[in-house]
């Protein structure tokens, strides 16, 4: 049985990592909901960069090594991956659970990294103790979801009896594996947002308009959380605004890339 090319072992654990294009490495860190290989948005990106996007540890294919249950060992191992394939003056690109290991990643040792991109970033806490900041999306059907986190619900709807098994299972193991890192506290790290303040390195939030999973102001909070980073609008997209306007998207990553060369 030949080995699936997109496999790769770093720091030990093996992952599934997509690779394609060349120049300056772009690390692109998918959502919850992972990112299929034809994304039209991974293709963009990779015109004009060395798109890495790897399979999170724990989701897809990935091997889940003993002890991983946080998200700082999700984010410790994007470091040594950046470390093992000697990489630098990376721009990272963290998408909803991705942009939450990317700023995390970020306050700890961004010597590797010169530019940071949050997408729809989920990840700290904003309100009080009371007040919900973040959907349950464990409590809601597939289409109660995709009705308050697309601007078409379509976008992300499937078909389960119509894909193949393979695809099922991945889905399954993602959403275990949110479980796994994001239950308790739910989907933040409550001492993230006030260490967002040492991040130094240029830094970018891209924001689909119709997402209705984060409450309103997440966005601003967030932005502000982090010294000199803008918050940019991307219309007619929710939570997943790579998968709803991936040409606008990209155009955002590149143009921020060559805006902060």
């Amino acid at each position: 049985m030949n080995e699936d090319p997109r496999m790769r072992t770093i720091a030990g654990i093996r992952i599934e990592m997509i690779e394609r294009g060349a120049g300056r490495p772009l690390l692109f860190l998918h959502p919850g909901m992972g990112i299929a290989p034809d994304a039209p948005v991974l293709e963009l990106l990779a015109k004009h960069a060395r798109l890495i996007a790897p399979t999170h540890p724990g989701f897809g294919s990935s091997d889940l090594p003993a002890g991983f249950d946080h998200i700082d060992d999700l984010a410790y191992f994007y470091l040594d991956l950046l470390d093992e394939l000697d990489l630098a003056d990376v721009m990272v690109v963290g998408i909803s659970f991705g942009g939450w290991i990317a700023a995390e990643m970020a306050i700890k040792a961004p010597v590797r990294m010169s530019r940071l991109v949050l997408a729809n970033a989920v990840g700290i806490k904003v309100s009080d103790r009371e007040t919900r900041d973040i959907v349950d999306f464990f409590a809601l059907t597939d289409d109660e979801l995709t009705a308050i986190a697309d601007f078409d619900p379509g976008v992300s709807a499937r078909d389960y009896k119509a894909m193949p098994e393979q695809a099922v299972r991945a889905l399954a193991r993602n959403r275990e594996a949110m479980a796994r890192f994001g239950w308790s506290p739910f989907m933040h790290d409550p001492k993230l947002r006030h260490r967002l303040r040492r991040i130094r390195i240029p830094s970018l939030l891209l924001w689909g308009t119709a997402d209705r999973m984060l409450a309103p102001g997440y966005a601003e909070a967030y932005c502000a959380a982090i010294p000199g980073a803008r918050l940019q609008k991307i219309e007619r997209a929710g939570h997943s605004p790579h998968l709803e306007q991936p040409e606008e998207f990209a155009r955002a990553v590149l143009a921020f890339a060559e805006e902060t060369r």
